[in-house]
């Protein structure tokens, strides 16, 4: 084989190792990638879950009657 020959084969094979191991960190980034959008979806279908509790809760608005202290006193006073 002739040393140009020789030449390009290595640096053939030295760009698909190159190219491996690129194609492996990408795929690394891209499996964290996922568990941080499954994460942050998660968290995401939650506080909709708390923001359609808190909207079905009653508001008062300020509009009912002030409480009398007195009467939140525990039976023994």
């Amino acid at each position: 084989m002739s040393n140009s020959l020789m030449d390009q084969t290595h640096d053939t094979d030295q760009r698909l190792t190159q190219l491996e191991i690129k194609a492996s960190f990408t795929e690394d980034q891209l499996e964290q990638l996922d568990k941080v959008v499954i994460r942050q979806q998660q968290q995401i279908d939650l506080l909709m879950r708390e923001v359609a509790q808190l909207r079905q809760q009653p508001v008062d608005g300020g509009l009912a009657a002030p409480r009398n202290l007195r009467d939140e006193l525990p039976p023994h006073f």
